[in-house]
Parts: structure tokens; C-alpha cells; sequence
């Protein structure tokens, strides 16, 4: 993402760094919170067996399976992430996987997950990219999930990141 685009998500994710749109966990001008309470008729949400994430399908997917998975409540990206937020993080790699799993994939080895870094985010949601098999990503989903770039960060170097940052202070 280039442009205008970029520029207007980076600035959307700034106006989020508390962590959460309104009071109560809600944006109603972020589609991921519409689409995680029901709002969003067109977006049919993938059973998910924690009450504080949601799942669905990529509306662009890079991989033949692509799936999201996002918190109930809005949350930033995942540069304004806590070391208080690693187990969000492990129980969103634990939801993509069951997702996996009952859509019948089966090789966990042959998955990629992670997060956009800002400002290459188009939605200013904490969301998880799970896409598998990461062996049959096209060109341009190469690039959009390619490893040790700017622009995206797996959910492992994540974890690693916050915990050093803990370290840290």
C-alpha cells in the first residue's frame, strides 16, 4: 500500500494507539468491529472457540486458505502491543491453527502467520493473517507476506519483539 492509503491508515492507527476506539472496545467506523458483532452481513463469520476473537475469511486472499483472526474489542495495531499482550497474541496463533485444522489442512509447517507493521496496515484493527499452504503463495502475496520485511512480521517475531521489550525496561 502506497499513497493516501497509507498515509490515512497510519494516521487511523496513531488515533487508536490507546489500544480501543470508544469505551467499550467499539469503532463503529472500523469494519473489523462491525464485522465482529454481526454487522456485516456479507462477511460469514468461521466457528472460533474463544468469545474475545472472531474469524473469517480474507476478502483478498493471498493463499488458498486465508483467514483473519481479530478481537471482539478494538485494539490497535500491533506496534501499539504490550508485553501484557502476548498471550492475545498466542491465543490468536492458537484460533488461526484450530481454523486450519478444520478446514482440513493438516501440515502446520507449510503455514504463515503475522501482522502488517505500520504504516503498511490498511486497517487500524489488530488482525492476524493466517494463510496456508505458505508454499503456494502467489507473486504479489510473496511480497505482501514476505519474511524479515518491512512491512510484515510474523506473529513469532511478535512475541520475541515484546518480550524483549520487557526485557528491556
Amino acid at each position: 500500500m502506497a499513497g493516501p492509503e497509507a498515509a490515512g491508515a497510519a494516521a487511523a492507527a496513531e488515533g487508536s494507539e490507546a489500544g480501543n476506539g470508544g469505551g467499550d472496545g467499539y469503532d463503529g467506523k472500523c469494519v473489523f468491529c462491525r464485522i465482529a458483532r454481526r454487522e456485516e452481513p456479507g462477511t460469514a463469520l468461521l466457528p472460533c472457540e474463544d468469545e474475545d476473537l472472531v474469524c473469517f475469511r480474507d476478502i483478498k486472499p493471498g493463499a488458498p486458505h486465508h483467514y483473519l483472526v481479530v478481537p471482539v474489542k478494538h485494539m490497535g495495531n500491533c506496534k501499539t502491543l504490550k508485553t501484557e499482550h502476548i498471550p492475545l497474541v498466542k491465543r490468536m496463533m492458537e484460533v488461526g491453527k484450530a481454523v486450519l485444522q478444520k478446514n482440513n489442512f493438516s501440515d502446520l509447517n507449510d503455514v504463515r502467520m503475522g501482522f502488517h507493521w505500520p504504516p503498511f496496515c490498511s486497517i487500524a484493527h489488530l488482525h492476524l493473517h493466517v494463510l496456508a499452504p505458505a508454499s503456494q503463495l502467489g507473486f504479489l502475496s510473496r511480497i505482501y507476506y514476505r519474511l524479515n520485511s518491512y512491512w510484515f512480521i510474523t506473529a513469532e517475531q511478535l512475541i520475541e519483539r515484546l518480550q524483549s521489550e520487557n526485557a528491556a525496561s
